[in-house]
């Protein structure tokens, strides 16, 4: 496979298409054979080699049919929902190109809303395929901790990763997940007979334009809705935050001890707080996320599904970003459950957010049935 150029700050590196199947964006933290895996870092490219093989995510997308286009963009080591990336630059939105496109899987969201591929593969820790998916108008899917094999992508915090599709409508990401598990095609499930639409109390703060953008989709796709208080979120937000730092530490710490020049200021700096978290802390926070994920996964279990934005306000300007874009979505991945990120558009019209499905574990089918009734009530963003 011969690199043709690393196209703007979309692609890490790009390739001619050789087959008629669909073009497929790979997260540059895959291995693909004869690529070397960046991870969006110049201390990890200057000493990694290429991949001697195809991660296992990859090798099923190729059984598949999928064809390989490129190796996208990403916030460096996947850590960060900005988009930023001090090396390769920063994938322009094109839903406003003066605001982040979302992280950590910018440039999969990106290339996707570009048509320069079909279907995008993203990861997804603490809402890395969701968050840039709903910012830049694209579906993203994260999967149930497990399903999709991690053996060959690049460890942010392997108790969190998933391995998860992007597509411009729900069918695309409904393909990119039967590629990721090297089938052609995969089959939707029934729509859930209710669903619970999520209210989070004051202790999470979300736009209210957001909440009003979910209800009017909700109350378009013809759902039969229930509202339901899940409680706890922002104590379960914290928890995972935690959790994730003693893992990135883990994972990528070596870098920072051996190469401190080769991270960019803002992944250094967290990843040298993360260092900090103490053996009492990271207890606490994993008692915590224990008892809050039986909680939370038994409120899915009654209701099949359950809805609430996928991001807290609309995407920061570049340049402004401020902590806790993650707080809707990260809890989920303490969870281990699957979700859906699907575009809304808000009551004004004049940009688009996204609303997020949350279901039991191996319910993908159904959040992509629940998922096709509000694209079809709404519309698609592209």
């Amino acid at each position: 496979m011969r690199a043709v150029v690393s196209d703007g700050a979309v692609w890490i590196e790009r390739w001619q298409p050789t087959g008629a199947g669909p073009r497929v964006g790979v997260k540059d933290l895959c291995d693909v054979a004869g690529s070397v895996t960046t991870a969006g870092c110049l201390a990890v490219a200057r000493r990694a080699a290429p991949a001697e093989s195809d991660a296992a995510c990859v090798a099923s997308v190729r059984a598949a049919g999928g064809v390989l286009v490129g190796k996208t963009n990403l916030h460096e080591l996947a850590y960060g929902t900005s988009g930023a990336n001090p090396w390769y630059g920063m994938p322009e939105n094109p839903s406003d190109p003066g605001r982040v496109p979302g992280g950590s899987s910018s440039g999969s969201a990106v290339a996707l809303a570009l048509r320069q591929c079909d279907v995008a593969i993203g990861s997804d820790t603490g809402g890395s395929v969701r968050i840039p998916a709903a910012c830049c108008g694209v579906v993203g899917l994260k999967t149930t901790f497990g399903r999709i094999p991690l053996e060959g992508v690049f460890p942010l915090a392997p108790s969190y990763d998933t391995i998860g599709p992007l597509g411009r409508s729900v069918r695309e990401a409904a393909l990119g997940l039967a590629l990721l598990e090297g089938e052609a095609n995969f089959e939707m499930g029934d729509a859930p007979s209710l669903l619970g639409r999520v209210r989070l109390g004051p202790a999470v703060e979300v736009d209210p334009e957001v909440e009003q953008a979910v209800d009017a989709a909700l109350a378009a796709s013809g759902l039969l809705v229930e509202e339901t208080v899940v409680e706890g979120w922002l104590g379960a937000w914290k928890a995972h935050q935690c959790l994730l730092e003693v893992e990135a530490w883990a994972s990528d710490g070596h870098l920072v001890l051996s190469d401190p020049a080769g991270i960019g200021d803002e992944v250094r700096e967290r990843l040298v707080a993360a260092g900090r978290r103490t053996p009492d802390e990271a207890a606490a926070a994993s008692a915590l996320g224990r008892a809050w994920s039986v909680y939370a996964s038994e409120a899915a279990s009654r209701f099949g599904v359950l809805a609430l934005a996928t991001l807290p306000y609309r995407p920061p300007a570049v340049g402004s970003f401020r902590r806790g874009f993650n707080i809707l979505t990260a809890p989920v991945n303490l969870c281990g459950l699957p979700a859906l990120s699907v575009p809304i558009p808000v009551p004004s019209g004049s940009w688009w957010t996204g609303l997020q499905l949350v279901g039991p574990p191996g319910s993908e089918d159904v959040l992509f049935a629940a998922g096709q009734m509000v694209e079809d009530a709404v519309g698609s963003r592209f």
